[in-house]
């Protein structure tokens, strides 16, 4: 027994001299960053248990865009700050960040003073803020317009080194219709206070969460006024998120602006015809004439929201335009963009109905059916 107790003790330092020595995180000159204000920002591109030197406050992040764009800093180990309004709407944020990584701080879009304590020690600012439908509490002016001048004058304030704009596809000071109206005079005053903001322009975006694939395939009918013939180029929510990240760590962004849309232009009609291959449900659709439609949709918008809105069937008429002066995904180095097409049945699988799977197999003229729908939309058979 004494010997055994020898043997280990002379042999303990052998194992010890032979285990590495555990390695040094080090930090190389390349990897900071000096921001326009002169600040020194370490960047470093690890897991979400890394430490990033960026704070990022992240306006409207409990919206559809936000988890994307919140998931990607975070992972990073940015420190994000999300200002909110309601309690319930930002509790799966929590999660998006390693312990201690998200911060929420409750705001008034009217409150300019709970806007600048949201700012004040952030590097990058991003706003989501958004509304496609009007309240008795807030116009599209309340958020659109008088919003983004509050929270652009707390940013030019505290000389932040990036403020981020997202706004809409069709924004438009001219615009009949008041949402792409707003949107359009949001983008105009922000860069009168804050020149260097960087606009982006998401076209209509799908994804788990979407108002698009979700919509049409909850919706058996619909009443419409263009029989669908809306023109949009639809983009993958995921693919706007990782812009967004590009955008806010390329400082030569700033000032630029920035149109974000899928590699095809779809009718809603083509879309609405899609979901209902895709989920098996018999979906139709009513066109009422545009003055009908409007005065159903004003009764009802100021029942109970969102249950539908007026100013939508102004945007029911126009198409989606692309302005060419702007920079894509392919400025960011993103060649690659999913298609709707692509991404859909991952999305609206859950609508189809469980008796799809007792049908008989199909015959030859169902199977030639398909055949040309697939000739049609996908173009695989030639």
């Amino acid at each position: 027994m004494s010997a055994a107790r020898i043997f280990v003790s002379q042999s303990r330092p052998a194992i010890l001299k032979s285990t590495p020595a555990p390695a040094r995180n080090i930090r190389n000159l390349h990897d900071i960053t000096i921001t326009k204000t002169g600040k020194p920002i370490y960047r470093q591109g690890g897991g979400r248990a890394s430490l990033g030197g960026h704070s990022v406050t992240v306006f409207g992040a409990t919206g559809f865009l936000g988890r994307y764009i919140v998931n990607r800093l975070a992972r990073t180990g940015c420190s994000v700050i999300i200002p909110y309004r309601e309690e319930m709407t930002k509790r799966h944020l929590k999660v998006t960040g390693d312990l201690g990584r998200v911060t929420f701080l409750e705001m008034d879009l009217r409150n300019t003073q709970s806007l600048e304590e949201s700012v004040r020690h952030s590097d990058i600012v991003i706003n989501l803020i958004g509304r496609e439908y009007e309240t008795k509490n807030f116009t599209y002016w309340d958020v659109h317009v008088e919003g983004t001048q509050r929270i652009v004058e707390a940013v030019a304030k505290y000389d932040v080194d990036r403020y981020i704009q997202v706004s809409s596809y069709n924004a438009n000071p001219d615009s009949p219709s008041g949402y792409y109206k707003t949107k359009g005079i949001g983008e105009i005053e922000a860069r009168s206070i804050f020149p260097e903001t960087t606009i982006v322009r998401p076209s209509k975006m799908f994804g788990f969460e979407d108002h698009l694939l979700h919509r049409h395939a909850l919706n058996r009918w619909m009443v419409t006024s263009n029989n669908l013939q809306e023109k949009v180029h639809p983009v993958h929510v995921t693919d706007v998120g990782k812009a967004l990240e590009a955008i806010a760590y390329d400082d030569s962004t700033a000032g630029q602006t920035f149109e974000l849309y899928g590699p095809k232009a779809y009718t809603m009609a083509e879309v609405r015809e899609m979901v209902k291959q895709e989920t098996q449900r018999n979906l139709t659709n009513y066109n009422i004439p545009k003055a009908a439609q409007k005065l159903y949709r004003s009764t009802l918008e100021w029942v109970w929201w969102p249950v539908t809105c007026a100013d939508e069937v102004e945007r029911e008429f126009i198409d989606q335009h692309i302005d060419p002066t702007a920079k894509t995904f392919k400025d960011l180095g993103i060649d690659k963009v999913d298609d709707i097409q692509d991404k859909m049945l991952e999305y609206i699988r859950h609508y189809r109905s469980t008796l799809t799977f007792d049908l008989p197999p199909m015959t030859e003229k169902e199977k030639h059916a398909e055949k040309k729908y697939l000739h049609v939309q996908d173009d695989v058979y030639h």
